[in-house]
């Protein structure tokens, strides 16, 4: 346990367990909230926060075809289907319990701190956080990956490096412009990017070939298991990353468990459909189903006219994916600076559009550090910081069930300790997998960041201790 400055004998950051009702009042639980300095800002209502859950998952089915060239339509079909229901669900339900109990921006940390302690609470806190901006790098990737099929100087070289860098630079200040503007971007984002996928499941009924649905794959291609887990992994987590801007939603109590819901039916349909009808309507190489191929499909389907909508499409979904993981990123900052796992500057507010931009700036600096990797690291390393994460994310979750059984909590997932045991066992054996079939590389890169993580932890202790920075009372607590 680490030295307070105030208080020796207590843990840095100030946070006790929590109690059972009697002993654990409400106002007791850790509710981040906006500097008291700034203007009351406008809450995250329900629609805007449905589009974020959804672009913090997916936006839209751009990504997914990579799960076909692994192992064929047939099972990229049925992982589609099945893994939202032995990973997706499991973790909504999960987030919506715990985000009402604990709304708090500091989200997951706070779940680990409460259940494990602050080393915990801290480790949970690094490998969120670097998976976060990890997946951020991802998508102006992903965008200019599709921009290059309108305009192939963006393939390789300078220009693809300035793209992505000017790309970066100006999708944060959008970020920084606030949070409530980017909530309702992300719903025209949303509805104009699935526009032409909907419409192309339209055109390619007529040229369904159910047959094709049952296909392996073709002969001499051989499977490639690690590609096909990674790409349902990535294209279908984070549903928990919403957590850390729990302190800015509306009622979030009630806001939480009903967005979660439509996000995950929202999200699923959004895969599935576009999959079963371009997979029906065209046979192709297996090979040539690579991040992209949607575009090339809707040609194949309809014609040049909604290739090009898909390409613009994609981009706006690629904007959309960063803003939201952005977001969740910038306020995780701020949410371990309420509670005293960072110093209070960190939690600092712009005056003009109440955005804690010193996260920003910090997430989009990592992120730009890491982006010019391949599009294929880039996931292989978010997912493994990420399973390492959801682990000691699950072990929290039944921990606070078992030692707290009856803390008050505004949404209670409707199952015993038995039943939530197996339904954390299933994903959890698929996160070993995902993790034990990484490469060399992403086990190193991996292991660097864990031992950079202690060490931050660390070092925030002598922090503490030497009085270096000023860091935050903690939880409510210790202020009242």
């Amino acid at each position: 346990m680490g030295t307070n400055i105030n208080k020796p004998s207590k843990s840095p950051p100030r946070s006790a367990p929590p109690q059972d009702d009697q002993n654990c009042p409400e106002q007791l639980l850790p509710i981040t909230t906006s500097s008291p300095t700034a203007k009351t800002p406008k809450k995250l209502t329900l629609i805007p926060l449905i589009f974020l859950i959804y672009f913090e998952v997916a936006g839209g089915p751009y990504g997914e075809e990579p799960a076909v060239q692994a192992a064929g339509p047939l099972l990229a079909i049925l992982g589609f289907i099945i893994f939202p229901f032995i990973w997706s669900i499991p973790e909504a339900l999960i987030t919506a319990e715990l985000s009402t109990t604990f709304p708090g921006n500091g989200g997951f940390v706070i779940w680990a701190d409460r259940a494990f302690g602050p080393f915990w609470g801290s480790l949970m806190g690094t490998w969120k956080f670097l998976s976060g901006v990890i997946n951020i790098a991802a998508f102006p990737a992903l965008c200019i990956d599709y921009l290059k099929k309108l305009f192939p100087i963006f393939s390789s070289g300078l220009p693809r490096q300035m793209a992505i860098l000017i790309s970066t630079l100006l999708l944060s200040f959008l970020n920084y412009t606030g949070l409530t503007i980017v909530g309702y971007a992300a719903v025209a984002l949303g509805l104009i990017s699935l526009a032409p996928f909907i419409l192309m499941s339209l055109i390619a009924i007529p040229q369904i070939h159910p047959h094709r649905w049952i296909s392996l794959g073709q002969k001499g291609v051989e499977k490639d298991w690690r590609l096909f887990f990674n790409t349902l992994f990535w294209n279908l987590n984070f549903w928990d990353n919403v957590s850390t801007m729990a302190g800015e939603v509306d009622k979030p109590q009630k806001a939480f468990p009903l967005a979660l819901l439509c996000a995950v039916i929202f999200t699923c349909l959004g895969y599935i459909i576009p999959l079963v009808a371009v997979t029906g309507a065209i046979s192709v190489d297996q090979n040539l189903w690579e991040a992209g191929f949607m575009a090339d499909a809707a040609k194949m389907i309809s014609g040049q006219w909604l290739k090009i909508w898909i390409e613009i499409g994609a981009v706006l979904s690629a904007i959309g994916l960063f803003e939201a993981q952005l977001s969740s990123s910038a306020y995780q900052v701020e949410g371990m600076a309420e509670i005293g796992f960072l110093p209070e500057f960190c939690k600092v507010r712009s005056k003009w559009f109440n955005t804690p931009w010193l996260g920003i700036l910090l997430s989009t600096a990592i992120s730009l550090g890491i982006s010019y990797m391949s599009y294929t690291d880039i996931i292989y390393s978010a997912n493994f910081l990420y399973s390492l994460g959801m682990l000691l994310e699950f072990l929290t979750f039944l921990w606070l069930r078992r030692k707290f059984p009856t803390m008050k909590r505004p949404y209670r997932v409707p199952l015993p300790l038995p039943a939530l045991v197996v339904m954390c066992l299933i994903p959890s054996g698929f996160l070993v997998y995902i993790m034990a079939i990484a490469s060399k590389t992403v086990y190193l890169m991996s292991g660097l960041m864990t031992v950079g993580g202690i060490a931050w932890y660390l070092l925030m202790n002598l922090c503490k201790a030497k009085k270096w920075f000023k860091f935050s009372d903690g939880y409510a607590e210790e202020e009242s």
